[in-house]
């Protein structure tokens, strides 16, 4: 199988990721799209994660009636901090009959530079690259208000640029404030994941 990976910290998911994920499996050439749940982006600051395994759950109840969906939390027992070629080295040598590609928002592409080993991931791994409008506060840490690709990794063989993905303008973090803010965010979660959040009192503090 083609199984695309789709990496993050959910933290929680939310709709977005979902539409994302849904598009990938269904209108691409990918068989399945694995939701890799990442127990720590070297990027991206540790301290307000949720636990693993309650960021692990709510990926699994989210995507539970869909068969090409699947949570992975492959990265739980690697290395930390968690890099995508070291995980990737590992599931090719643990699923040898599969074929990895990567999912990403074009934010991501625009910062691959910093990825470790990022040189290989292009060289050995098809890139689906979905658009992304930018909250104002990651505008201004990418120091830009221009919502397109800017670099040449667009142009590399093994990018697949899915222009007509779903856009949406939501993040992890707006839901973690609008909870914390006590607004209704029923919409911008599952139902399931909505009522797990709600009933273990997550991000009200």
């Amino acid at each position: 199988m083609k199984i695309g990976l789709y990496f993050g910290t959910f933290n929680p998911i939310h709709v977005g990721h979902l539409v994302i994920a849904n598009y990938m499996a269904d209108f691409t050439e990918l068989d399945q799209v694995w939701m890799v749940v990442s127990p720590q982006n070297p990027l991206k600051d540790k301290a307000s994660l949720l636990s693993d395994l309650h960021r692990l759950a709510l990926v699994k109840i989210a995507i539970d009636d869909n068969p090409k969906l699947r949570a992975s939390d492959i990265e739980f027992n690697l290395p930390k901090p968690s890099y995508t070629a070291t995980t990737l080295a590992y599931l090719k040598e643990k699923y040898p009959q599969h074929e990895f590609a990567i999912i990403m928002g074009e934010d991501n592409l625009r910062t691959l530079h910093k990825w470790y080993n990022y040189e290989q991931l292009l060289k050995n791994h098809t890139l689906y690259v979905y658009p992304r409008l930018l909250t104002m506060q990651e505008e201004h840490e990418v120091g830009t208000i221009n919502s397109h690709i800017s670099n040449d990794f667009s142009k590399e063989g093994n990018v697949i640029i899915c222009e007509d993905a779903p856009v949406m303008k939501v993040s992890a973090s707006f839901v973690r404030q609008a909870i914390k803010d006590g607004k209704d965010v029923r919409y911008l979660l599952t139902e399931p994941v909505h009522h797990y959040i709600n009933e273990m009192n997550f991000y009200k503090k």
